[in-house]
């Protein structure tokens, strides 16, 4: 159980303590709950940060719950399940939809600014937990586009048979707890709540390319 994203983050940043002040490091945070949890990794391991913008598809019918996402580059994921219940046109429509807010996030999150040059880079990313994975799928296959040297998945929570889903596609998986009947993030912290696009703002303020001491 952790209090909240800061202290999941503090120990996060823990567990990866082999990539601190390493020049080749840089941690990307999935907005918005992964932000502040991605800070504490990047200023404890001395690393360059950033946000990686990638968005769920949600249900019509549950919102809270996917069926695959779309990263900032187009790289897209859908469950197996998703594409024998929606045509392909039911899905370029939800792109289009999504695609429009990317460009919002990163207009505002990281104001119109690319990533971080990212090819031959060790890359972290980083969630405040993974229960479907939709966005975190979708942001691995970003990584693997821009040639990046080494992708490290990190995360407080997740489910077992997640941890062992992403360690068939990138190089390292670092989750701190796998609940037994694991079925919302929420459920390990103690202070859970929505983040705004202000405290996002403000945290990328305070941290931002600046984590890494000169």
């Amino acid at each position: 159980m952790f209090e909240d994203r800061k202290d999941a983050g503090q120990k996060l940043a823990v567990a990866l303590k082999d990539y601190k002040d390493k020049e080749d490091v840089i941690v990307l945070a999935i907005p918005k709950g992964g932000v502040e949890v991605g800070y504490e990794v990047a200023k404890y391991l001395n690393a360059r940060f950033s946000v990686v913008i990638a968005r769920k598809f949600p249900f019509p019918d549950n919102p809270e719950s996917g069926f695959g996402a779309v990263a900032e580059d187009g790289s897209t994921f859908i469950f197996d399940f998703a594409q024998r219940m929606f045509s392909q046109a039911e899905i370029s429509k939800i792109l289009r939809k999504h695609e429009e807010e990317i460009k919002r996030r990163i207009r505002v999150l990281r104001k119109g600014k690319d990533l971080p040059e990212l090819k031959d880079k060790t890359v972290i990313l980083v969630d405040d937990g993974i229960a479907m994975g939709s966005t975190m799928f979708a942001s691995v296959q970003l990584c693997k586009n821009r040639k990046v040297k080494k992708i490290i998945v990190a995360a407080p929570v997740s489910s077992r048979q997640m941890q062992e889903q992403l360690k068939s596609i990138v190089d390292e998986v670092i989750i701190l707890e796998n609940p037994p009947f694991f079925q919302a993030v929420a459920e390990v912290y103690r202070n859970w709540y929505d983040v705004s696009d202000e405290e996002v703002i403000e945290i990328l303020k305070k941290g931002g390319e600046d984590v890494k001491k000169s």
